[in-house]
């Protein structure tokens, strides 16, 4: 942390431009930042091997796979040329004409895989249409499987390069922005606060310009350097940044953000705006241009219809498969908890579910029957805040209970409560009753219904504060989506695996 003491303040310098560059039509020919450029040539070479494999993998399955195609038998270089070179390059621009490799969506969100799976349908689109249109009788089950097959190898090949993407953004520091935040030292910390809690994002705070408060941040604590009345282009090349954000308020100067747009034209340095509006995910902001004045209109969080129906089917299907298959492994489970400490195989608590109704919550006991009576003894010792007791060395865990808590198969009864429709997959994590009425902005939890699993979990679970908690389980309850909750039990595994905060 570095102490905010003095600032280098100079008359600004004026931009290179007002708006008209030495040539009207002059644009960079590359970005600073230029990660994506091998990023996305692996993702092209993916892709296409991706789709030559699925018609690889088709033709062997399937023996009518050249039927339609006229003398195929006797020479079958068309055929081939079709399913190993058309096809796969086919999907290479219908992904291309959807933006699936636009730098905007790779690496972070659910927009690159939505973008793939529309693709997938402009795919099947496309040959269902250039069949019909040269009246080629195709094997309808060779197709649909090459299909079908070169869309999930796609998909997996994406997970695999983001995870590899986001291993080299953490471990390296490599494959990312390097950002200069302009606003107000306040604005300026909280963005950097939002851009570094996942490292796997990319985004890498250098340095903070700020543009109002200059006497009241001295001597306060930053992370990076702060500057004061420079030129923000200049100071971007010193410090080796290629994006620019602006935060909160510094973009309330009517032309002060246009002007700087207008500078940078031709620069390669990115442009972001951080608005004041926090925790609200893409999907509910919109921009309504009236008169020429951007306006971002925010959506109700959608908490009802279709997405919702098809959450709670998925979660009573997957809860009956769970238990079903799973069942051999709870036995072996309760003969070790019943070996380990005698008493109950399971915990049953009150906890505060779906619209403040409470339950009772189904979890491998991991603890001593006595663990309750022993708990007003530990009570100073608590290693967290808020309305939870954490302790990353309980006494009152036995050994088996500690490796069913590191490795979160004590949460697997809960499985109980999601097929009862009290609990779901995914959401905020049901909280005991204990305590009575929630006040403020936690009551809003209860707007869902509580998950095995979260966005807390997932963000670093008991290592988190109590605020950080709340924060991620709101955010969730604001921007909930399927493919939210997809996401987050695919991280679930990774976390799982790693014992990550679990204790």
């Amino acid at each position: 942390m570095r102490h905010v003491d003095s600032f280098e303040i100079q008359p600004p310098t004026p931009p290179s431009h007002n708006g008209v560059p030495r040539s009207a039509w002059a644009r960079a020919r590359r970005r600073v930042s230029r990660w994506h450029r091998p990023y996305i040539a692996m993702l092209l070479l993916l892709d296409f091997g991706a789709a030559a494999l699925a018609s690889l993998i088709a033709i062997n399955v399937f023996e009518q796979a050249s039927a339609g195609f006229y003398g195929a038998e006797e020479n079958p270089a068309w055929f081939h040329t079709v399913a190993f070179g058309l096809l796969p390059l086919g999907w290479l621009l219908i992904l291309w004409g959807n933006r699936a490799y636009d730098r905007r969506y790779l690496g972070l969100g659910p927009d690159e895989f939505k973008r793939v799976i529309r693709a997938g349908v402009a795919v099947a689109a496309t040959v269902s249409f250039l069949a019909f249109a040269t009246k080629t009788m195709l094997s309808r089950w060779t197709v649909g499987f090459a299909l079908l097959g070169a869309l999930l190898l796609i998909l997996l090949g994406r997970m695999v390069a983001r995870v590899a993407l986001h291993a080299v953004r953490r471990r390296v520091g490599q494959a990312g922005h390097r950002m200069v935040l302009v606003g107000t030292l306040p604005e300026c910390l909280e963005v950097y606060t939002a851009v570094t809690r996942n490292p796997g994002a990319g985004l890498v705070p250098v340095a903070i310009h700020l543009t109002d408060g200059y006497a009241a941040a001295r001597g306060i604590e930053t992370p990076v350097p702060v500057y004061a009345g420079r030129d923000v282009l200049a100071l971007v090349r010193e410090v080796g940044g290629d994006t620019i954000a602006v935060c909160g308020s510094a973009s309330a100067e009517p032309g002060e953000l246009r002007r700087m747009a207008w500078q940078l034209e031709g620069s390669g340095v990115d442009l972001v705006v951080a608005p004041q509006l926090t925790d609200i995910a893409g999907p509910r902001v919109h921009i309504r241009p009236i008169e020429g004045l951007p306006l971002l209109h925010v959506e109700e969080p959608t908490l009802s219809g279709p997405a919702l129906l098809a959450k709670n089917l998925m979660d009573r299907v997957a809860a009956g498969l769970g238990l079903l298959l799973l069942t051999p492994l709870f036995a072996a489970i309760a003969i070790a908890i019943r070996i380990s400490d005698p008493g109950p195989v399971f915990f049953r608590q009150p906890r505060v579910g779906h619209e403040g109704r409470t339950f009772r919550v189904w979890k491998f006991r991991t603890m001593y029957v006595d663990a309750e009576e022993r708990l007003a003894g530990l009570v100073d010792q608590n290693e967290t805040d808020g309305m939870l007791f954490k302790m990353k060395q309980d006494p009152r865990v036995f050994p088996v209970g500690r490796f069913l808590r590191a490795s979160s198969l004590d949460e697997l009864p809960q499985l109980i409560n999601v097929l009862w429709g009290e609990m779901s997959l995914v959401g905020p994590r049901p909280l005991p009753a204990d305590d009575g009425d929630f006040l403020g902005d936690v009551r809003r939890r209860l707007l869902v219904r509580p998950g095995m699993t979260g966005l807390w979990q997932v963000s670093g679970r008991s290592d988190l504060s109590w605020d950080e908690a709340v924060r991620l389980d709101l955010y969730y309850v604001d921007n909930w989506s399927l493919a939210y909750d997809l996401s987050i039990l695919w991280r679930t595994v990774g976390v799982v695996l790693a014992r990550k905060g679990a204790y």
